[in-house]
């Protein structure tokens, strides 16, 4: 297959890991036959455990996150944060593409296998509405403003709930969470420069410096 793919130019993923067993990769990618011809590695579930270590050893390997976990269909507060949390794991750990699972559903969140999911919209079929989740707004913090090609910062500091990127044009964008249950003032320094905004509780924010 490899030898195939590459006379086609069709680049080949291995995935997707759901397993928290860096030797699996390992295996695939030190075999001298089948390791050269994998471009990319994809991690998904409990294949989050996974991740760091394997970037740790294949720094220059592209790494996707390939499955957003489903949640429970509650669509709520709670959910987004445990979104936000694998968000920013797996981009901390190197992962360049982060997919969400379910675009829409019906009310209720049953998906085609009968398991009440969590999606980005909910559609209401009977009044012919729909809304927009928490999850979507946790996604949106970042599709809506990290370009196309744009770079993860390394932080520092005592506040480590948020990440930062730089965009192909040279803007910054930074997004923070605040899951507890009180107003926080935070201070980002960038550049020489502070920024000092109040997080509302249980909020996400993003600055975007030009």
């Amino acid at each position: 297959l490899g030898p195939a793919m590459k006379e086609l130019d069709v680049k080949v993923m291995f995935g997707t890991m759901e397993r928290a067993n860096e030797a699996l990769v390992d295996t695939i990618l030190t075999d001298p036959v089948s390791g050269k011809y994998i471009s990319a590695v994809g991690f998904q579930w409990a294949g989050k455990g996974a991740i760091k270590g394997i970037h740790e050893r294949y720094p220059d390997m592209k790494l996707y996150q390939t499955e957003q976990e489903c949640g429970d269909g509650k669509n709520d507060w709670s959910g987004a944060v445990y979104s936000w949390n694998l968000m920013r794991h797996y981009l901390d750990n190197g992962a360049s593409a982060y997919m969400y699972w379910n675009i829409s559903l019906d009310k209720g969140g049953i998906s085609r296998w009968g398991w009440a999911q969590n999606s980005l919209v909910v559609v209401d079929p009977d009044t012919k509405t729909f809304h927009y989740t928490p999850e979507y707004y946790v996604m949106k913090h970042l599709s809506h403003y990290v370009q196309p090609g744009a770079r993860k910062l390394e932080t520092s500091g005592q506040f480590s709930n948020l990440m930062a990127f730089v965009n192909p044009d040279k803007s910054i964008v930074v997004a923070l969470a605040n899951e507890g249950n009180e107003d926080r003032q935070v201070s980002v320094e960038i550049d020489g420069r502070v920024y000092q905004p109040v997080l509302p509780a249980h909020s996400i924010a993003t600055l975007l410096i030009d």
